[in-house]
């Protein structure tokens, strides 16, 4: 089994301020996160050892549980009972010393030393858990710290470690629970970002940022899943969509009134109607009546789950009546209506 040495992995003094550890992690998760390093499975290994090193070194409890480990083994070593020379020697900076975090030492060994520690040896805690780690960390970390079945308490106060980790614990319980894998966010966005798709970015709870894709179509209560955005779970979007001033949205449909002026409603011809992309001619018939609704087809908004499909526009006519009319139209109107009378 391999010791894991978590202030190396983060690039960090053994003395390290929770200030710097913080600082230290973001910088790396941000370097190594999956979504910059596409199908990149040293960096996907490396992001994964970075959380684990984190989820320790953050939690005041773990670390002071795993600064206790290493002093222990150092004593260990020494004696002749550990995996090889001693980790560091006095001259160390505390706890694991100089420990390059490639030692090994076989299960029984770290058997005996946790027996030494209190903690119950490894035995007791690896029953029915995977190589790997039961808890999505390495064997070290279950070891020590227990995977979510068996072990002891980890002191986390229901806090989640950053990207969604592994589980997050409850005060005065001896079995963590799982946390959910997966973040939730709620956005906001313009009905021309719904149409064009847009990014935002979202601030994590441990402080870093991440954008986000908010795909072409969506509609208030549509729900984006992004898989395995936040590093070890889902980031679940819940998309609002704002009211807009020139169009109403039926579905994915778009609704719009196209002012149409009285002698163009009468005589007929062409007016521009609005879209979300560019203005397209309308032909108007003559005798058209206002209300009247004429489909453009293919020009509302994209379906979200087939995005190159559209919905219609529906071009809704509002004719407009001519104001400050001049003493000859006034007569012309007059003349209008007594024909019309007549």
């Amino acid at each position: 089994m391999e010791i894991r040495d978590y202030y190396q992995t983060l690039g960090v003094s053994r003395d390290a301020s929770e200030k710097e550890i913080k600082k230290a992690y973001r910088k790396l998760a941000q370097q190594y996160h999956p979504d910059k390093n596409p199908g990149d499975k040293e960096a996907e290994r490396r992001f994964k050892e970075i959380n684990e090193a984190y989820t320790v070194l953050s939690d005041p409890e773990k670390r002071k549980q795993y600064d206790r480990f290493g002093a222990q083994w150092e004593q260990y070593a020494r004696a002749g009972a550990g995996a090889g020379p001693a980790p560091g020697g006095a001259g160390g900076r505390g706890g694991f010393g100089g420990f390059s975090g490639a030692q090994q030492m076989s299960p029984e060994e770290l058997d005996e030393l946790l027996r030494q520690m209190g903690l119950g040896g490894f035995g007791s805690r690896r029953s029915g858990q995977r190589s790997a780690g039961g808890s999505g960390f390495s064997s070290f970390f279950d070891a020590l710290f227990g995977s979510g079945r068996g072990g002891m308490s980890s002191g986390m106060g229901g806090r989640q470690d950053p990207f969604g980790g592994a589980g997050y614990y409850e005060p005065g319980r001896a079995q963590p629970r799982q946390a959910p894998s997966r973040v939730e966010a709620k956005v906001t966005v313009s009905l021309e970002e719904a149409y064009h798709g847009t990014k935002r970015m979202l601030e994590l709870s441990d402080g870093s940022r991440l954008e986000v894709n908010i795909p072409r179509g969506v509609k208030t209560g549509s729900k984006v899943r992004m898989r395995g955005a936040s590093g070890q779970g889902d980031i679940i979007l819940h998309v609002t969509v704002k009211p807009d001033s020139r169009f109403k949205r039926e579905g994915d449909n778009l609704r719009v009134r196209v002012p149409v002026d009285i002698y163009t409603a009468v005589l007929g011809g062409e007016v521009q109607a609005p879209t979300l992309d560019r203005p397209v001619m309308l032909t108007i018939p003559p005798g058209t009546q206002s209300g009247k609704v004429f489909r453009l087809r293919g020009l509302g908004m994209p379906k979200l789950k087939n995005p190159d499909k559209r919905g219609d526009l529906l071009a809704e006519v509002q004719v407009t009546v001519p104001t400050n009319l001049s003493e000859r139209e006034r007569k012309l109107f007059e003349e209008l209506r007594s024909l019309r009378q007549g």
